[in-house]
């Protein structure tokens, strides 16, 4: 757990990369959940619904230590513009921020907004959303080719990614059911679907995944079911 924490967030202090963390991705992610719709549902008591959103949105970028949005503007820089593959990877890993990644960034963390402050607070459907994206990276991690040939995620490969997917996706379809009903499949479908979508454009213009293409997918998976939870159905 310990190290699965010090992958995805700033809580679990230096540690080094396991196999044996992958399986604990889907329980940081409802951990992480949890605590973004507490303060999600706390926020709503006190202030106007717009608020209540935006402090959730800030209380997302402080336990994930801003790692995966980082990994979103890094992606966005490498994967959309028209360039060659070793290029692509040389953006990605640069320090700087161009237009892509500024852009793709604000309209992502806009859209989270807007769509918690059109919903009431619901602390179930965060956590299993922010669940189902963490089991979407543990299956990456276990079946994607690394991107960089040999390197920090190689160590996660064979790690029994299959179990992890089908028990991660269950266990959040079971939450998100609890907190909107028969909406749940609906929503984590799409969530899973935009996700994989960008993790798809990775392989085809990197030849696999990267650390950043991690955070992007689980960024745009969050960000589309919120989305479509919030939807006038």
């Amino acid at each position: 757990m310990k190290a699965a924490l010090g992958f995805l967030t700033p809580l679990g202090g230096a540690s080094t990369p396991s196999p044996r963390a992958v399986r604990w991705f889907p329980v940081v992610g409802l951990v992480v959940g949890l605590g973004v719709g507490g303060v999600w549902r706390g926020a709503e008591e006190l202030w106007a619904p717009a608020v209540a959103a935006a402090l959730a949105v800030a209380a997302d970028l402080a336990l994930t230590g801003m790692l995966h949005v980082d990994g979103l503007v890094d992606s966005a820089d490498g994967l959309l513009p028209h360039l060659d593959r070793q290029r692509r990877l040389d953006v990605m890993a640069e320090p700087t921020v161009g237009a892509f990644g500024v852009v793709v960034a604000g309209t992502v963390l806009l859209l989270r907004w807007a769509a918690l402050a059109s919903m009431g607070a619901n602390v179930l459907l965060v956590a299993g959303l922010w669940m189902l994206s963490r089991t979407l990276m543990a299956t990456v991690l276990t079946s994607v080719p690394y991107a960089r040939g040999e390197g920090l995620a190689s160590v996660f490969r064979g790690a029994g990614g299959t179990a992890i997917t089908l028990l991660g996706v269950l266990a959040a379809s079971v939450v998100v059911g609890r907190g909107i009903g028969g909406l749940a499949l609906a929503v984590l479908f799409a969530a899973w679907l935009a996700g994989s979508g960008v993790v798809a454009l990775a392989w085809r213009r990197l030849g696999g995944f990267t650390g950043d293409v991690l955070g992007a997918a689980g960024m745009v998976a969050e960000t589309v079911g919120l989305l479509v939870a919030a939807a006038k159905w």
